[in-house]
């Protein structure tokens, strides 16, 4: 029986960084997994949804070309080339990651592992010892009742990644990160979309403000969508909604959110990623990896949350119907008013920040480049930096950080 000084469970973004982590840190570390290192953000999530969401937006840019004083003819999809792309960004990504923890020394088992004890891990009867183990095991799509994947007609965002063909309708049911990028994909590449959610707006765990301003881009582009509803029968192809809609989708994307991989919790083991059951989010889970084998700390309140496509919708902090009236400061900066984003033909959105005594507490973005914006404000947010000291950073034109400037010259 070997003996490691860190057993890992999962070879995801917490994986694999707490084996490199661990590694740095001088310990003798083993690594299972079952599937393919990169755990569900490289191989099932973030990457290759991305990959294929570019794809997409090229498309759609050279569709209106013309505005920009380019004349574009005859350019056409080629789908199983856009799925070639993410499938050879998804190898290349891999086999870094692989090399990475080959040259860090980590032992990797490409075995299903099972915990046995808090110091014992069994995989295909091979018995490892550990003085402790991490369970980084990650999740897997939800299921809904009456919407079981049938990975045909009924499709999970695991199946969605393998399409050999694009359809020409679909049906998404949620609208989180999952629901609103594919929407976004299809719809840029030409797709007849309907999307429903059953709470009263668009993402609903954004500021309102946020769900509001989806909801009218998603009109601007046609994108049809049903809020306070259901699905509440599925007949061979045909869709009956709570509202009395009927649909007749070629697919139905379920984009429910996911579950963890993992059981009853046992005392002793240390969760973290989306196997922990809080955050999922391949960052949050990177955070908890570093925490846990390099002792860096995070503030869980500040971690950040994008949804991407055109324009970006990010956010970090509280959110204002979360707060109550009077007790905080309010400013929003429109895009529409910044040099660059009419340079750019991007002038959808707008910047959001909220404050209380000369501190931000929430930030929430519509804007191109918003993921970045966000994360000039999370510095500021995580080291308790003033506004007053914030008005004092000069900012360069054009960009769209100027609308930071804008927007924390409006808070008094």
């Amino acid at each position: 029986m070997t003996k490691y000084d860190l057993g890992i469970i999962g070879a995801g973004p917490g994986g694999y960084t707490a084996a490199l982590a661990a590694a740095e840190q001088g310990k003798n570390v083993v690594l299972f997994e079952k599937e393919n290192i990169g755990g569900v953000c490289l191989n099932k999530g973030c990457i290759p949804t991305k990959s294929i969401l570019h794809s997409s937006e090229l498309y759609k840019k050279l569709q209106n070309a013309q505005d920009f004083g380019i004349n574009v003819t005859g350019a056409e999809v080629d789908f199983q080339k856009v799925i070639e792309r993410k499938n050879k960004n998804i190898e290349t990504l891999r086999k870094g990651i692989e090399l990475a923890l080959k040259n860090a020394k980590v032992t990797t088992i490409a075995k299903e592992a099972k915990i046995l004890t808090p110091t014992t891990i069994e995989a295909a009867g091979e018995i490892y010892q550990a003085d402790k183990i991490i369970c980084a095991a990650g999740s897997s799509p939800r299921n809904l009742k009456g919407l079981e994947f049938d990975h045909k007609f009924i499709l999970s965002s695991d199946d969605i990644l393998n399409l050999d063909k694009l359809p020409k309708r679909i049906l998404i049911v949620g609208s989180g990160a999952i629901g609103l990028e594919w929407a976004r994909i299809f719809s840029n590449f030409g797709v007849e979309v309907t999307l429903t959610e059953l709470a009263p707006n668009l993402l609903p765990l954004a500021d309102i403000e946020v769900s509001k301003r989806v909801e009218r881009c998603f009109k601007k582009e046609k994108i049809k969508f049903y809020t306070g509803t259901s699905v509440i029968r599925v007949e061979d192809c045909k869709v009956t909604l709570s509202n009395n809609e009927i649909l007749m989708p070629e697919k139905i994307l379920v984009a429910a959110g996911r579950v963890s991989n993992c059981g009853k919790k046992i005392d002793g083991i240390t969760y973290i990623g989306d196997a922990a059951g809080e955050i999922q989010l391949a960052h949050y889970a990177v955070k908890q990896a570093y925490n846990v084998c390099a002792g860096i700390d995070y503030c869980k309140n500040l971690i950040p949350s994008v949804i991407y496509g055109t324009p970006e919708i990010a956010w970090a902090g509280m959110r204002e119907q979360d707060l109550e009236a009077g007790t905080y400061q309010k400013s929003v900066q429109l895009v529409s008013a910044l040099g660059k984003a009419w340079c750019d033909g991007e002038t959808e959105g707008f910047i959001k920040i909220l404050s209380q005594n000369d501190k931000i507490i929430g930030v929430h973005i519509v804007c191109t480049e918003a993921s970045s914006l966000l994360t000039a404000m999370l510095f500021a947010m995580q080291n308790n930096i003033t506004v007053d000291a914030l008005k004092q950073v000069c900012f360069a034109h054009p960009t769209y950080s100027e609308g930071l400037f804008e927007a924390l010259l409006k808070l008094k």
